[in-house]
């Protein structure tokens, strides 16, 4: 799947072999604030095993998102960045839009995701607060791969 968004030049794919891993490892594992120290086989198997986005000027890959789901009741956001230099033109919108319109995450019961930073990004695609915060449990471990 390939959409070009708003800005014509921006084009959001599902193609995983577009994806530019080395960099979505580099990001991820020495600026994210979610992954840091994160290996690269755990990076790939992540990507292996979800749906996901690239976001590309030029064939050159700037943000990226991904989707656990199981295509059916469930989904979860995570792994959503825009580089650096490429912040704040509106990539990080047009990338989630075209993940909410994408075909197979349409009807699902629940759609999740966890942020500390962007809530107001994600509120524009329907994203609050958990409706029922007693009943969410997890089990977290921040920094898991820093041992």
């Amino acid at each position: 799947m390939i959409s070009t968004t708003n800005d014509s030049s921006f084009q959001v794919s599902t193609d995983r072999t577009r994806l530019d891993i080395p960099m979505i490892y580099r990001f991820l594992s020495e600026q994210s604030t979610w992954a840091v120290g994160i290996s690269r086989p755990v990076v790939e198997r992540s990507i292996e095993n979800s749906l996901c986005f690239g976001g590309y000027l030029d064939d050159r890959q700037i943000a990226f998102a991904r989707v656990v789901t199981d295509y059916a009741t469930v989904a979860h956001l995570v792994d959503v960045f825009v580089v650096p230099e490429y912040r704040g033109r509106g990539y990080a919108k047009q990338l989630i839009r075209v993940v909410m319109e994408h075909p197979s995450l349409q009807r699902l019961r629940r759609f999740t995701l966890n942020t500390s930073d962007a809530h107001s990004l994600f509120a524009r695609f329907g994203f609050a607060p958990s409706q029922r915060p007693d009943s969410l449990m997890e089990r977290y471990y921040p920094n898991i791969y820093l041992s």
